[in-house]
């Protein structure tokens, strides 16, 4: 490390500095990029460049939502770093035209962010925030970084100051308590299945694998080994706690859940129904797309032609109570069907747990706001209708948020279809004007009695008024 104390730069306070370039803060730097008159931003990333859960860029895997939720498109259907300019950019503007893909592969998608990361201005990669200060006699917020080399290693350390923060920190892969003792000890194969690509050559070559989870990424996983093992030796099983390996809800107006309109509604729910609400809404963003169920019904009985089923089992509503080694090489799950309060074992040679992901924990980073900051009953910020934490009124910045938001603003808070519009309001919300003018109506549906719309559009040349925290 070089330096004992953090660089200063007193002179220049950003208007915003992001913490985290994943597809939320990307998406919101490309619009500050257009904003007109310019912000003065900066982006810190601790990982060396853009990458988009490497893990599970499988070959043919598309994303859940079509190609106009990218960065800006729905805020900024001109903005230079829309999707369909990088195609043009690539000469493939044609090419897919003629293809007429709605939904485009998730490794185009990851090409096209790393495309974005590579060109806009203010991004630094290889830098790890490690605190948020407010500094009350300058009324700015101080954000020390960490500067790290190739290796990982600490390089310098530096500081930055803003008006305004926002946290696109991302989840981390969630890892149930029975096996977490097997998915941290080395040699055990036990993984997460953001780290499936990794471990694909390790998985093929295991004489039987036991996949956990019915999302979307456990039944990708699943598929692709299906597809890859020898037919009559596949050795596959399949659990899931939830009941079925149900479809998601891809209705035209269950995607209305994911409009601006419902997250504004559900943000005024009291807090009591909207802890109900979530579990119950689980089939919207946590279910299987429809041909990804039909390609393995597919696979599975093109495996039943000349006879014999395929060597796959599939079972929901199955817990894993606990789990433990046997000899060195295998690992034994102790499950629970809950329907039936029955209990067995299955000793399998490799696990890949598709058990989803969690929000990144932010206390420490935080540490310097906790006098500062307001929460909710369970303890959780408190986070109000323009994504900011709410926070003492000496604090006169905002600390905005990016998909930590879910308990108070609903299941698309994950959602790269609403990614444009919140990083929009956020940029409206900050610079107290209207760069971005943003739908006041967007569902069919009224989700409630009392209709809730966007604020008003002004006229031309007029100002919004900065929304205040309360």
């Amino acid at each position: 490390m070089t330096g004992s104390t953090p660089q200063r730069d007193h002179d220049h306070p950003h208007d915003l500095v992001g913490i985290g370039i994943g597809p939320f803060n990307l998406s919101l730097a490309a619009l500050a990029h257009g904003v007109p008159g310019g912000l003065a931003t900066a982006f810190y990333e601790q990982n060396p460049a853009f990458h988009w859960h490497p893990g599970l860029l499988i070959e043919g895997a598309t994303l859940q939502v079509p190609f106009l939720a990218d960065l800006v498109t729905l805020a900024d259907p001109a903005s230079p770093w829309s999707f369909l300019n990088y195609l043009r950019s690539r000469d493939r503007l044609f090419p897919f035209y003629f293809a007429e893909k709605f939904h485009i592969q998730r490794a185009e998608y990851d090409a096209y962010c790393r495309w974005v990361s590579s060109r806009l201005p203010g991004l630094h990669f290889g830098h790890q925030v490690d605190t948020v200060r407010w500094n009350p006699e300058r009324a700015l917020f101080e954000v020390d970084f960490t500067q790290l080399d190739a290796d990982g290693e600490a390089e310098a350390l530096g500081r930055a100051h803003a008006r305004n923060v926002v946290l696109g920190v991302g989840t981390e892969p969630y890892v149930p308590e029975p096996l977490k003792p097997l998915a941290d000890a080395p040699g055990v194969p036990v993984i997460h299945s953001a780290d499936y690509l990794d471990h694909r050559a390790r998985l093929l070559a295991a004489e039987h694998v036991t996949v956990i989870g019915s999302g979307q990424s456990g039944a990708e996983v699943f598929l692709d080994l299906l597809r890859a093992r020898p037919a009559g030796a596949e050795k596959i099983h399949w659990l899931a706690r939830t009941e079925a390996f149900a479809p998601m809800e891809y209705s035209k107006l269950g995607l209305e859940h994911f409009t601006p309109d419902y997250t504004r509604y559900f943000h005024s729910l009291p807090e009591r129904v909207r802890e109900e609400l979530v579990p119950r809404q689980w089939q919207l963003h946590k279910g299987i797309d429809a041909e990804t169920i039909a390609a393995i019904h597919e696979e599975l009985y093109r495996r039943t032609l000349h006879g014999g089923w395929p060597d796959a089992v599939l079972t929901p509503g199955v817990r894993v109570r606990t789990a433990g080694r046997v000899a060195t090489t295998k690992v034994e799950l102790h499950l629970e069907h809950v329907q039936q309060a029955t209990r067995s074992r299955l000793t399998t040679d490799a696990v890949v747990l598709a058990t989803g992901y969690r929000e990144r924990p932010v206390d420490r980073m935080l540490a310097g706001l906790d006098p500062y900051l307001r929460h909710d009953s369970a303890g959780r910020a408190r986070i109000d209708d323009a994504f900011r934490l709410v926070l003492d009124e000496s604090v006169t910045g905002s600390v905005y948020v990016q998909n930590a938001e879910k308990h108070t603003h609903g299941v698309g808070a994950p959602d790269l279809g609403l990614a444009a519009w919140r990083s929009a309001t956020i940029l409206n919300t900050l610079t107290g004007k209207e760069p971005y003018p943003l739908p006041r109506r967007t569902a069919f549906t009224s989700f409630g009695l009392e209709r809730r719309e966007a604020p008003r559009i002004p006229a031309q040349g007029q100002e919004l008024t900065p929304l205040t925290q309360s």
